[in-house]
């Protein structure tokens, strides 16, 4: 008999799990609480605007999400850099750039280091110091998951300009939190996976399709045409032990499986299973202001910024289907100090800011301006919340976790939720009965 198995939850780990699962032969149903898939990357309509809750980003490094959007067919709609270029704007109209050449890691951002604008020549020479020193530290060493990034980076030479003009730039976009309060554990995986390891890994990739044309959609057309049963607006009440397999309780039914995958967000995971997952690891928010202007204020498709409230800015335009303007999309993430202000207070705070930093924009009047806001984006990716992580495996035989928030070793990125569903599946298939069609391989 084909082992029966049911994923909670339909955000990328679920997605992925699902799909290993279904690939090998299972039973798969996948429930999933809300009206769509894809968790907290999705697209939605304004008018004539097709819009991403968030501005989502990944590196060459990330092989897991990209083996996943391979799987599900959609990896062409991702514009990749064919060498890592971060335009970065100063507030005093100082553009820089980080970029890297062809050498060989960690040649490869040196030249770029030794030219950075917003640093002065002597604090390009301390930035570079570290470098040697960060290739060394291990992710994995647990003592580093009990210091912070910034605190390790003043014992070792940087100062306030260097931090801010560079290390908080990477740190704050890929750990939703400040150097100051980042894991050094988890900041050495960005630093040394995402930039010092290999030249290659660095380069940036850009969705160029709604996220829920990307990720939702064709997941759901994928799952289905491989024998699962996709379950919308199927919230998870119960899972329940049942002899050797479970019972998973929802509003309207009840759903026998012999193995579970819990893929939901970490506060639903620990309302589900109290007994598993007993840390909470707290929320870091991310919001994103969307605003059109009636003519061109960039060509830069995207551009990172120091010294101000706008971040990270992106041109939107034809992704959303805008056919005339610029709609650009600025992503503010460690925004603890903002996600509470009204609409109205950001925009006289942002608008102003983005004319000051894209002097394109001065003296337009945005046709259109909102924001969006994910209030738990991220854990709190701070000193000790390494060993606060969940474990996948649970103490239950076929009861498994997955989700960016368990101990995945990665960061809370897409590329740790993809894995971390890569491992649930793993898990899951080395305590199940292999499928007849396996067996028979």
């Amino acid at each position: 008999m084909t082992a029966r198995v049911v994923v909670v939850g339909g955000g990328l780990a679920g997605l992925t799990a699902a799909c290993e699962l279904a690939d090998r032969g299972l039973n798969v149903t996948l429930l999933e609480a809300r009206a769509r898939l894809g968790g907290v990357t999705f697209s939605f309509t304004r008018g004539d605007l097709v819009v991403d809750n968030g501005q989502h980003v990944l590196l060459r490094c990330y092989t897991a999400y990209l083996d996943f959007l391979r799987r599900i067919g959609v990896a062409h709609h991702i514009d990749m850099q064919p060498r890592m270029h971060i335009p970065v704007q100063g507030v005093d109209g100082t553009l820089g750039s980080l970029s890297r050449t062809a050498l060989p890691a960690p040649l490869h951002l040196l030249g770029s280091l030794a030219t950075y604008k917003l640093l002065s020549p002597a604090d390009r020479l301390r930035a570079a110091r570290v470098v040697p020193a960060m290739r060394r530290l291990d992710p994995a060493d647990p003592r580093l998951d009990e210091q912070s990034l910034g605190d390790w980076l003043r014992e070792h030479g940087q100062n306030d300009a260097t931090i801010a003009a560079l290390w908080n730039l990477i740190t704050v976009a890929a750990l939703n939190c400040d150097a100051d309060e980042a894991s050094l554990a988890l900041a050495a995986k960005v630093f040394r996976t995402g930039l010092l390891d290999r030249s290659e890994n660095c380069d940036i990739g850009v969705p160029a399709v709604p996220l829920s044309e990307l990720h939702g959609e064709p997941a759901m057309a994928y799952l289905r045409a491989h024998g699962t049963q996709v379950r919308l607006r199927a919230a998870v009440k119960e899972i329940r032990r049942d002899g050797s397999g479970f019972e998973v309780v929802t509003a309207e039914d009840t759903v026998a499986a012999d193995a579970v995958v819990v893929a939901t967000p970490a506060d639903a995971a620990a309302k589900l299973l109290p007994d598993v997952v007993t840390e909470d690891l707290g929320h870091s928010p991310i919001f994103n202001v969307h605003v059109v202007f009636p003519r061109r204020v960039t060509d830069l498709p995207f551009v990172a910024v120091v010294g101000s409230p706008v971040q990270w800015a992106f041109d939107r335009t034809a992704v959303s289907g805008l056919t005339q303007g610029q709609y650009l999309a600025v992503s503010v993430s460690a925004a603890g100090d903002w996600i509470d202000q009204p609409v109205q207070q950001l925009r006289e705070l942002f608008l102003p800011e983005i004319s000051r930093v894209l002097p394109g924009a001065a003296g337009q009047v945005p046709t259109d301006f909102f924001v969006t806001k994910e209030r738990t984006a991220t854990f709190r990716q701070q000193p000790g919340s390494g060993r606060r992580r969940a474990q996948q495996r649970t103490g239950t035989p076929g009861l498994v976790l997955a989700g960016a928030w368990t101990a995945t070793g990665w960061p809370d990125t897409m590329e740790g939720a993809v894995r971390s569903g890569q491992n649930a599946a793993r898990l899951l298939l080395e305590q199940l009965p292999a499928p007849v069609s396996e067996v028979a391989r």
